[in-house]
């Protein structure tokens, strides 16, 4: 019997295994809104068998874009068109899931295949917001730093994007903490020298996530699942770090969070990372084992075996995939084959197994 195989309860969700589509944005949107490529890239990775398909990093407000191309959730009209999305991802087995973010100092820059750095305001780029006025690197605009009331305003902006996403036929949300954006940026010492109740002490600089995850929790139905991604370390002296990640995490359930997705860096450039197969797995077995709470583990997972045995060693509750599922949409139907499991083909395609 494959462990990855297994499904997985969450409250009142099934999942029919363990492998999920990680977020990853397309940078394909206009004004926001989500259009048939992201039917067919979401779409038909939830056909080719994955438990969960996690749609790409959805800003909860216009400035929180990582790209002038990226997804949002900001409104009612984009809310309509993930709809149909989330239907077909439902449709075909899968858990329909949205990851709401918000890219703090890391928004309003080029697409990957467009350029470097950031987009000016007078080419439909914008001021990016942050917890400190400190650019993200020499190529980024200098962000402004929020106030009280921008504060207040973020936190207001995930809960409508909550609301908006359990509307439009999500069942699953995750929280974008990691990865340099701007839930990020409060946790970590290297990007937050505020010195309110938002900063300076590890209580103040977790306080804007889980007044996040509070508001979230407000909107979201007690049963169904929330998820937090987070950074587990910046990799650089003096940053946000595994054990602080564990502190965090042992608070996490507490304001009703039910997986941690783990992954790592982000924060600020030039880091060192000591990049193999399954680098970042340690900070999920971890976390998974000290905070007691579970664990999705992400990052250079490649081959059905090493999956299997993430899940089968107790490293983590749900394996990640990325770049592996761009390359082939069908992975989890041929890991099956190769575990000796058995995952529902669409009827369209049986012809082919």
């Amino acid at each position: 019997m494959s462990h990855l195989f297994e499904s997985l309860q969450q409250r009142s969700v099934e999942f029919r295994n363990r492998l999920v589509v990680s977020s990853m944005c397309q940078y394909s949107a206009r004004d926001g809104m989500p259009e048939d490529w992201h039917l067919v890239h979401l779409g038909s990775r939830a056909a080719g068998g994955a438990g969960a398909v996690i749609a790409e990093a959805t800003a909860v407000a216009p400035e929180g874009r990582i790209s002038p191309e990226d997804t949002g959730i900001w409104n009612d009209a984009q809310r309509d068109a993930w709809k149909r999305i989330a239907g077909f991802v439902e449709a075909q087995g899968a858990v329909a899931g949205i990851q709401l973010a918000h890219a703090g100092r890391k928004a309003s820059t080029y697409a990957p295949w467009r350029g470097r750095g950031a987009v000016a305001p007078a080419v439909g780029g914008w001021i990016p917001v942050a917890p400190t006025a400190l650019a993200f690197d020499a190529h980024y605009a200098d962000p402004g730093a929020l106030d009280r009331g921008g504060i207040a305003r973020i936190i207001e902006d995930f809960a409508m994007a909550a609301r908006r996403s359990l509307a439009a036929g999500f069942r699953l949300v995750e929280v974008h903490a990691a990865h340099g954006y701007l839930l990020h940026q409060f946790l970590s010492p290297l990007s937050n020298r505020r010195e309110d109740d938002y900063g300076g002490s590890f209580e103040n600089r977790t306080r804007l996530l889980l007044d996040v995850l509070d508001a979230v929790r407000h909107e979201w139905p007690r049963e169904l699942p929330v998820w937090v991604r987070i950074s587990a370390t910046d990799w650089a002296e003096g940053g946000w770090d595994i054990e602080q990640s564990i502190a965090l995490c042992r608070m996490l359930a507490g304001h009703g969070v039910d997986l941690v997705d783990v992954s790592s860096g982000g924060l600020v450039p030039d880091v060192t990372i000591a990049v193999e197969p399954g680098y970042q797995v340690p900070f999920a077995a971890r976390i998974r084992r000290e905070a007691g709470i579970a664990t999705g583990a992400v990052g250079l997972i490649t081959d059905a075996a090493q999956a299997e045995a993430l899940v089968a060693n107790g490293d983590a509750d749900m394996v990640l995939l990325a770049r592996e599922l761009l390359r082939d949409p069908y992975f989890p139907q041929r890991a099956a084959k190769e575990l000796g499991a058995a995952l529902p083909v669409p009827v369209q395609y049986q012809r082919a197994w």
